[in-house]
């Protein structure tokens, strides 16, 4: 099976043993993985800001660099979710209308791609310690992803997965959310981390890696005992 990886910005810049890890699942899997070099952003930020004309020159560009029949797979159900709920209305009645269809069809979020179209549960990782698990906003409401992620945890050996009080509510990231208005951000952090530790977790894990970026930016400056994971780094680990 051809597999297309889309790596979101954050993930290129920030956190690229990620996308690495992804890989290392997907190939342990038999996936002939592909990785174009030239794709960019998938234009969410300057969707979400107001900003339509330049995110859909943005997104023009994404469909150009993905106009393929192969899956895609991306680590963030934030990227996944816009361009497959949003692509939609930018394409809407245009030329690419069509590719959008077919791309928006291809495209899958990491756990998604693992659990309904491999069809995958265990993947022989290991990691000792307690985890609970972040319901990111982008990944429960805008691609539906809810158990998955746990049936993936759940087989990992030598981790107890706990749930937290609050597990599906917002971290307060929102991308420029965090930017316009930072004190209900951080305090929003500071709820979801606090029920995090409360639930006695040593690991607290995402599908979405901008939702951790927040949460740890907070867990660094109170030097708290909690670690975050992306869910393709748990998946890696033990083997």
């Amino acid at each position: 099976m051809n597999v297309q990886l889309f790596i979101p910005c954050f993930v290129d810049q920030l956190f690229p043993e990620t996308g690495f890890n992804m890989v290392k699942v997907l190939e342990k899997l038999g996936c002939n993985v592909e990785y174009n070099p030239n794709q960019t952003c998938c234009g969410q930020p300057a969707f979400n800001a107001g900003y339509w004309d330049e995110a859909r020159s943005v997104a023009n560009k994404f469909v150009k660099d993905f106009h393929t029949v192969d899956y895609i797979v991306a680590p963030s159900g934030s990227c996944t979710g816009f361009v497959r709920n949003y692509y939609g209305k930018l394409f809407d009645n245009s030329a690419a209308h069509n590719e959008v269809k077919t791309l928006r069809k291809n495209l899958f979020e990491f756990t998604e791609f693992l659990t309904d179209v491999l069809h995958v549960t265990d993947l022989g990782a290991s990691l000792n310690g307690i985890a609970t698990y972040h319901d990111a906003c982008g990944a429960l409401r805008e691609c539906g992803i809810k158990e998955g992620p746990r049936k993936l945890l759940s087989n990992v050996k030598g981790l107890e997965l706990k749930e937290m009080n609050d597990c599906e509510t917002c971290c307060g990231f929102g991308g420029t959310f965090s930017v316009k208005f930072e004190p209900i951000s951080i305090g929003m952090g500071e709820q979801k981390v606090n029920n995090a530790i409360a639930s006695g977790a040593d690991y607290l894990i995402s599908t979405d890696l901008s939702c951790l970026m927040h949460l740890d930016g907070y867990i660094r400056k109170h030097e708290l005992n909690i670690k975050t994971m992306h869910i393709a780094d748990v998946l890696a680990s033990g083997w």
